[in-house]
């Protein structure tokens, strides 16, 4: 789940095994194994020391607190202690307690301010265990920003306010490097978790500081911190309208993966369409779309896909209808051949062909030709795509893509400016929508909004942390 809401919690799991670390983010897990010898990214992504070694598989799950009364009030407020959780982040609380409910955890790490301290205590409610508190999860230290109104910090720091927004790394403020300092304080956190005698461990923090922790746990620097992604969460609606960061987009890319499949593989049935449950799940990701004007539907040309999308269609086209729009809306379909996947999945080895896009570290098995393969059509996609959102008629432009998981994961990462070896990091769900905001145009960086954003499933979608008691490692 990708996207910056002011004042919801969130949730991520990651899990860290023997030697290696899977980041299961909204509702599934993804496995990553990367020797030191076999990193190929630039210095910059691997510049700190490997986490301590475990024993046993070890489950992280990160929660944000809920909506505090400076959030409410548009505050700046980075480590200060002055704000409590509203009514409102209360029951945000209380939510995220209902869905942790079935979870067994050892452990619960928090913040030690008020609005993080009051979440993790609702959220733990009754469990005999104590809550241990860690200064370095509190939220990045803003110095001179703290308590101010947004637009007091934009009026009072301007040239820091915005490199703060566009160059977060050397954003530089009374003398210090708060993102640089912030994913120092990220590491300890995790030496501390990891080296912790526990197996499942739940963390209740802040925005930045999760933001921190999840990127470090993928081995991704400072670079990536605001700019290419805000954050790894769940907002009340990842296509409402607002900024990025901080600041307007009017360029969007909304990745819609498709329903589930009548098959078991889609290896051995590679144009199958949708069952039941992925019909349900095309209609309420097309439900959740209704509140946009897109513009364009660009689909894979296999069945469950234009499934998808003609459905997507068919809602946006009703939007007068339904109360959405005033007027009718047009929007223009496309079937692009480069989202394809199904002669990659065929040319995959044996265990990939038989695992299910949805299972956890399915890329993994692929063999490296196949991956290979799959990132040199989902560059050709990707620009094809920038291109399609160029396109300067429209003041606003959204383009839908409807395709295969694997496609997805891939754009992400060209996104990110990843290479291919980082496809592994990152899981999608069926039905899930995926938001990257260009707010410099489709000429500049994108941002990952939101990713693998499944809460509009509800109970068609498998719940936020799935249960880990019959996994093989726990």
């Amino acid at each position: 789940m990708f996207s910056l809401s002011p004042s919801l919690p969130f949730h991520n799991r990651l899990v860290f095994r023997h030697r290696s670390f899977t980041v299961r983010s909204s509702s599934t897990v993804q496995e990553v194994e990367k020797a030191p010898q076999d990193r190929e990214l630039s210095s910059e992504l691997y510049s700190s020391a490997p986490f301590p070694s475990i024993k046993a598989a070890k489950r992280v799950v990160l929660v944000r607190h809920g909506q505090s009364t400076w959030n409410a009030e548009g505050r700046i407020q980075g480590s200060s202690n002055l704000s409590v959780l509203t009514q409102k982040g209360e029951a945000q609380a209380e939510t995220s307690r209902q869905m942790l409910i079935d979870d067994s955890f050892d452990v619960c790490f928090s913040s030690p301010l008020i609005r993080s301290k009051r979440t993790a205590e609702i959220i733990w409610g009754s469990r005999k265990e104590e809550i241990v508190t860690d200064s370095d999860l509190r939220e990045i230290d803003l110095y001179s920003f703290q308590g101010l109104l947004k637009h007091e910090g934009k009026e009072k720091f301007g040239a820091a306010y915005r490199q703060w927004q566009v160059d977060a790394a050397n954003f530089n403020i009374d003398g210090h490097y708060p993102v640089r300092e912030l994913w120092a304080r990220a590491r300890n956190c995790w030496n501390q978790i990891l080296s912790h005698d526990s197996r499942s461990v739940l963390v209740v923090a802040h925005n930045a500081v999760n933001q921190a922790l999840v990127a470090t746990a993928i081995g991704l620097g400072t670079k990536y911190s605001g700019f290419y992604f805000r954050a790894i969460v769940t907002p009340s609606s990842p296509v409402a309208a607002g900024s990025s960061g901080g600041r307007k987009t009017s360029r969007q890319i909304i990745l819609v993966c498709h329903g589930t499949l009548q098959g078991d593989t889609e290896a051995r049935f590679p144009n199958q369409s949708m069952n039941m449950l992925g019909i349900i799940q095309s209609q309420k990701a097309a439900e959740l779309l209704l509140d946009l004007k897109v513009n364009t539907i660009v689909s894979s040309p296999k069945n469950a896909c234009f499934e998808t999308a003609m459905a997507i269609s068919r809602v946006q086209e009703a939007a007068d209808c339904l109360g959405a729009d005033c007027v009718p809306r047009y929007v223009e379909m496309k079937k692009m051949e480069d989202l394809d996947v199904g002669d990659i999945l065929h040319q995959s080895n044996k265990d990939a062909n038989e695992a299910v896009a949805y299972q956890s570290g399915f890329l993994n098995r692929f063999e490296d030709e196949a991956l290979l393969a799959l990132w040199d059509r989902s560059g050709k996609a990707w620009k094809s795509l920038l291109n399609e959102l160029s396109d300067e008629s429209e003041p606003e432009k959204i383009v839908v893509i409807v395709g295969h998981p694997a496609m997805h994961i891939a754009l992400v990462s060209h996104c990110l400016n990843l290479t291919k070896d980082w496809m592994g990091s990152f899981h999608l769900d069926a039905g899930s929508i995926s938001v990257l905001d260009f707010p410099d145009g489709a000429t500049g960086r994108g941002v990952i909004r939101c990713i693998n954003y499944t809460a509009h499933l509800g109970r068609w979608s498998i719940p936020i942390t799935r249960s880990t008691v019959d996994d093989e490692e726990f």
